[in-house]
């Protein structure tokens, strides 16, 4: 039963009370006079956090001045790896079977084989190879209590190079609600799974999964209301002062999140200040953002009108220039995600991938590929039809897609699938099929793309360089 307990003026609604923690529902809310502030992950709870922006470096642009942005689309479940790996290399290459789709955007392309992701070599076949995807890591074995990936995905990385930049420093979207509770198969909580960006090592990032409210958010972000900043300003300040009254029950593992959070609420709370200075924040949207572009309110109930609604938000996003960073997850670990919206398919992804060589299951497994791959297609196709100067938005763009295995039967991180779509600004060496010696570190990949968005730096997690081939 859940006990209302008084902080002051306002409530934080708690559980349970023990010997030096609190026990705290899924999700518990900070309110304070009508305001809602979802707490971070704390223990078992499904993770809630907002973005960090402290100490921002410069970011990219191209020679044209336009932003360079930086996208991560994340499929479960691997691929058919016998269809995946183009014939020939560098520039003198033929797309294989499961990327046909993008044939049309073979010169915008870079293809890799033989990069692998050492982190998730071990634990599990699934949640290691998500949650560590971005942040080339191993995750903590958990069932819950100790949820830590190590590190800092890449994307966060990113996010940060370009937080003074946009109003958002970066989107989590995601089609699957957060999946809770524990896999008893492999003994890893199911959280894992749900996330592929981290603000920091106990911080998975929020997924928005409704159209609409990524819609809301932009336009709220591109016309932002003086008035509606200070009546923000005045809410979070009273829900600032119930969070820290609660970290005060928390055990030690709880209050050093709490900490992480606070610091990054206070973000919002310089972009508020912003709002409310006239003239403070010279930003402006790179496009007009209109009414009539908006998503229908409810999550739409079909899974690929769902999906292409969120590859909409994803070019509205990069061509206002509301944010340049974003993350997209089609599906969530081990998710039991039916296909048989598909014809020649008769099931769900993961049960799929387990194919176990039977011809049937390969096939499908296929067509559940090419559909992937049809998808990210759509969003190149719609980055490029957005004009800036002389060029598009997805010339100013890179666009990572993959998965974090390669194969869903073995659930081997060798050789994984992955595709990198849009030059940079030019940065990028694209219209080639890069294959480099066996288990050459994903992180490589990372470092090359952090310089291509302008942020300087040799090392990611366990990379041991720039991979070769990769800037222009």
């Amino acid at each position: 039963m859940n006990n209302q307990q008084p902080l002051g003026k306002r409530t934080v609604f708690l559980d349970e009370t023990q010997n030096r923690g609190t026990q705290l529902p899924r999700r518990t809310l900070l309110r304070g006079a009508g305001a809602a502030l979802a707490l971070p992950w704390l223990e078992a709870m499904v993770p809630r956090t907002a973005r960090a922006a402290d100490s921002p470096t410069a970011a990219s642009e191209s020679a044209d001045g336009a932003p360079v942005r930086m996208a991560a689309l994340f499929m479960p479940n691997g691929v058919r790896q016998d269809m995946w790996t183009p014939e020939g290399e560098g520039r003198d290459f033929k797309m294989s079977a499961a990327l046909k789709p993008l044939e049309k955007h073979k010169d915008d392309l870079l293809v890799f084989s033989n990069l692998w992701n050492q982190a998730s070599k071990g634990g599990d076949g699934h949640y290691v190879k998500t949650s560590g995807f971005l942040t080339c890591t191993t995750i903590n074995k958990s069932l819950g209590i100790d949820l830590n990936c190590n590190g800092q995905s890449m994307d966060q990385v990113a996010a940060r190079a370009a937080a003074k930049h946009t109003p958002l420093p970066s989107l989590e979207l995601g089609i699957d609600p957060v999946s809770t509770g524990v896999d008893t198969n492999v003994g890893y909580t199911r959280v894992y799974g749900s996330h592929v960006a981290w603000s920091g090592p106990t911080s998975p990032l929020a997924r928005e999964l409704n159209p609409r409210s990524v819609f809301e958010r932009l336009f709220r972000a591109a016309y932002p209301s003086k008035e509606a900043a200070g009546r923000n300003m005045l809410l979070l300040d009273r829900v600032m002062d119930d969070a820290k009254e609660l970290k005060n029950r928390l055990g030690a593992s709880d209050r050093q999140r709490m900490d992480e959070y606070l610091q990054s609420v206070r973000a919002i709370e310089q972009r508020l200040q912003k709002q409310q200075t006239a003239g403070a924040n010279p930003w402006t949207p790179r496009a007009a953002l209109k009414v009539e572009q908006r998503p229908p309110a409810d999550r739409p109930d079909e899974f690929p009108d769902h999906v292409r609604l969120m590859m909409d938000m994803i070019a509205l996003a990069f061509q206002t220039d509301t944010t340049r960073v974003c993350t997209f997850m089609f599906g969530n670990a081990v998710s039991g995600r039916n296909f048989s919206f598909l014809d020649g398919v008769s099931g769900a992804h993961h049960d799929t991938s387990h194919h176990q060589n039977s011809e049937e299951k390969l096939k499908a497994y296929q067509l559940i590929t090419e559909w992937h791959v049809a998808q990210y297609a759509y969003l190149l196709d719609k980055l490029r039809g957005m004009q800036e100067g002389e060029s598009t938005v997805l010339d100013n763009s890179m666009i990572l897609f993959g998965s974090g295995l390669r194969d869903g039967n073995s659930h081997s991180p060798h050789n994984l699938p992955i595709v990198v779509g849009g030059s940079a600004g030019g940065r990028l060496a694209t219209g080639q099929h890069l294959s480099y010696g066996k288990d050459t570190p994903l992180a490589n990949l990372y470092v090359a793309m952090l310089n291509a968005f302008g942020h300087e730096t040799n090392q990611f997690a366990d990379s041991t360089g720039i991979l070769p081939g990769v800037l222009a």
